[in-house]
């Protein structure tokens, strides 16, 4: 059962990778138009208060910020399309119109009870979405809706109607049933949504009373999921639910850390940002940034002499990929197989990193992660007034130097076998796309073992038939950074680059 489990965590956790990929280039849109467009940007920087710049700015901000104001709607999208095994498009079309009929049938059940709210819409949990006055179910809505959607799809994808039906069957019933289902939800969540945001809000306050301690646990169990890919389902709550927080920004009830933070983003007269942003973002930027590179670098100096020039290279390429994008797997999953007791003290460095983040009032947000990209997007350019960013470096250097000693430390008084210390040469081996395509093939058993084959930010995600046929250090040897295998939920980490390699392996897969 946990097996199963696992394969079916790890594909829902894939499954928001798709509506989070978009949420870097909405972030830049709007983070460049707003600081720029900022009145106290302008006034510091006369060269700004050009009428073309700032509609430049002004179009940039604007363009942005609809993508974070419609994201309940993506997310029901990208979950629907994420879990589908094929038909992809009709489950996401599917999805667009059931998202749409749900708010509408919750529209009429306000409407039928006379409880459309007529003024101060925040204040009574409605809201307006796509035009709809309805009711604030927020990303937990359009989740919802995309989890029905992809059960429907799953059970009638193939359906067969009379003959004289048979325009509406297969595909096209989906949308229909979709529809149908729809309203039902929709009147379900009339009566049972204000009690789930009662019970979410009460959770939220249990958060909020826990204070640094809360803080902790949160950077604390977020990375310990880190190498099972399942961080995903334990952060975004907060991120995009009232778990993290909300806030009335501009006449507008606004739930979830990284909502508001770019509600208030869009707003120029914020003075400083949400608190809930130090409490749940703002941390990961210390670890990323430095304290990470402080372990890269004691584990180049610890490599024995032969091996160090291939160390250097891993090590400068996964420190750079950290400390610009926030990507951290390269670097992790070098120690975590090798040397778990690093990775608990790199779990339990990050929590502390997220509690004096929360301290010091650090308020960076975040689209993606915690990389330099954000940092300057997010806090420099933001103003150290709005966002207190000039502590991340400050507990940055010692942050560096605290990683550096303990895994140094850690290395040589437990004899860790982390890169460059076995005692063989390290070797490397150089595939074409199309050779390491049919390696990793090869290594999950061949085609006819794959189920479905997928991807998130850095790992390769897929389900296969039998895991018995998986060959872990075929896989290793095709340049992954680690393997993670529970029951026939397979996930293969390569960094950054694993959507070429994704597109490589179903290409292949197909000439095959």
């Amino acid at each position: 059962m946990k097996k199963v489990l696992f394969e079916q965590a790890q594909r829902f956790g894939k499954s928001f990778m798709l509506p989070i990929a978009v949420l870097p280039a909405a972030g830049l849109l709007l983070g460049i138009g707003g600081a720029f467009s900022n009145p106290a940007t302008i006034e510091a920087y006369t060269f700004l208060d050009q009428k073309w710049l700032q509609a430049i700015f002004t179009i940039m901000s604007s363009a942005g910020n609809i993508v974070f104001a419609n994201l309940a709607l993506i997310f029901a999208v990208g979950v629907a399309i994420g879990l589908a095994r094929n038909d992809k498009g009709t489950a996401g079309l599917a999805a667009v119109l059931g998202y749409l009929v749900m708010n509408a049938t919750i529209n009429a059940m306000l409407t039928i009870t006379g409880e459309l709210a007529e003024s101060n819409l925040a204040e009574v949990g409605q809201g307006t979405i796509l035009g709809i006055q309805t009711l604030e179910t927020g990303v937990f809505g359009g989740v919802i809706l995309g989890l029905l959607t992809y059960f429907l799809h799953q059970r009638y994808n193939n359906v067969e109607l009379p003959k004289f039906l048979g325009f509406f069957g297969g595909s096209r019933f989906i949308p229909i049933v979709t529809a149908f289902m729809s309203i039902i939800l929709g009147v379900i969540l009339y009566y049972v949504w204000p009690i789930i945001q009662t019970g979410i809000f009460s959770l939220g306050g249990l958060v909020e009373a826990t204070g640094y301690l809360g803080t902790f646990l949160y950077g604390f169990i977020l990375r310990l999921l880190g190498p099972f890919g399942l961080h995903h389902i334990f952060y975004i709550p907060f991120w995009t639910t009232s778990l993290g927080g909300s806030m009335i920004v501009d006449g507008t009830l606004i739930e979830g850390t990284q909502r508001i933070f770019f509600a208030q983003l869009a707003q120029p007269d914020v003075e400083q940002f949400y608190i809930g942003t130090a409490r749940f973002m703002a941390g990961r930027h210390i670890t990323m940034m430095f304290g990470l590179l402080g372990a890269c670098l004691a584990i180049y100096q610890m490599a024995i002499p032969k091996n160090k020039k291939i160390v250097l290279g891993l090590m400068l390429s996964a420190g750079l990929t950290s400390f610009l994008t926030g990507i951290t797997e390269p670097i992790e999953f070098s120690f975590l197989f090798v040397a778990p007791i690093l990775y608990v003290i790199h779990a339990l460095f990050d929590g502390l990193a997220f509690m004096l983040a929360h301290m010091f009032e650090v308020t960076i947000g975040q689209t993606f992660s915690g990389g330099f990209i954000d940092f300057m997007l997010f806090g420099v350019l933001q103003g150290v007034e709005k966002t207190n960013w000039i502590w991340v470096p400050v507990i940055g250097v010692f942050w560096f130097f605290l990683y550096y000693f303990t895994f140094r430390f850690a290395i040589a008084k437990f004899h860790l076998k982390t890169p460059g210390r076995q005692d063989e040469d390290m070797e490397i081996q150089m595939f074409t796309p199309e050779e390491q395509a049919l390696a990793i093939i090869n290594g999950l058993g061949g085609k006819a073992n794959i189920k479905d084959v997928d991807n998130c930010a850095t790992r390769l995600r897929v389900s296969v038939f039998d895991q018995e046929r998986v060959q872990k250090d075929a896989l290793m040897k095709t340049g992954a950074k680690g393997v993670v295998a529970k029951g026939n939920g397979i996930q293969v980490i390569y960094g950054p680059e694993v959507t070429t390699i994704k597109n490589n392996v179903e290409k292949t897969m197909g000439e095959l």
